[in-house]
């Protein structure tokens, strides 16, 4: 005689499981925040990328240079005629740098208020 438990009266109820509401919480604030931090830092790097390809003289007409370009006038928000000093590269190194290092705060805190809003550490 086997001893299997086959009929449906027989087998033991399996155990409900226990969600950790605050386990994901925090992990959906994490990602959020983490998020946050990384499309500033995206925008961040085209806005370099740019100052780089005009100090460097590339090509215009290159299809990364002019995607570059295209989406650094619309990440540079004001600061791309903030200073305008004679020499046009410098006055690219100098908006567009600091429009780059904008976003790097604005990410940053952004991410910090999604911490804190989140009750995450």
């Amino acid at each position: 005689m086997s001893t299997f438990r086959n009929s449906p009266e027989e087998q033991e109820p399996a155990p409900k499981r226990k969600t950790d509401w605050k386990a994901v919480r925090d992990q959906v604030v994490g990602l959020l925040a983490g998020v946050a931090r990384w499309v500033g830092l995206l925008f961040a790097l085209v806005l370099v990328l740019h100052v780089i390809f005009v100090i460097g003289e590339a090509n215009p007409d290159n299809g990364i240079v002019s995607w570059v370009a295209d989406w650094s006038e619309g990440l540079s928000l004001g600061f791309k005629d903030l200073f305008t000093p004679d020499d046009p590269k410098l006055s690219v190194l100098v908006n567009y740098g600091i429009a780059a290092i904008f976003w790097l705060v604005v990410s940053s805190i952004v991410a910090r208020i999604i911490r804190r809003v989140g009750g995450a550490s």
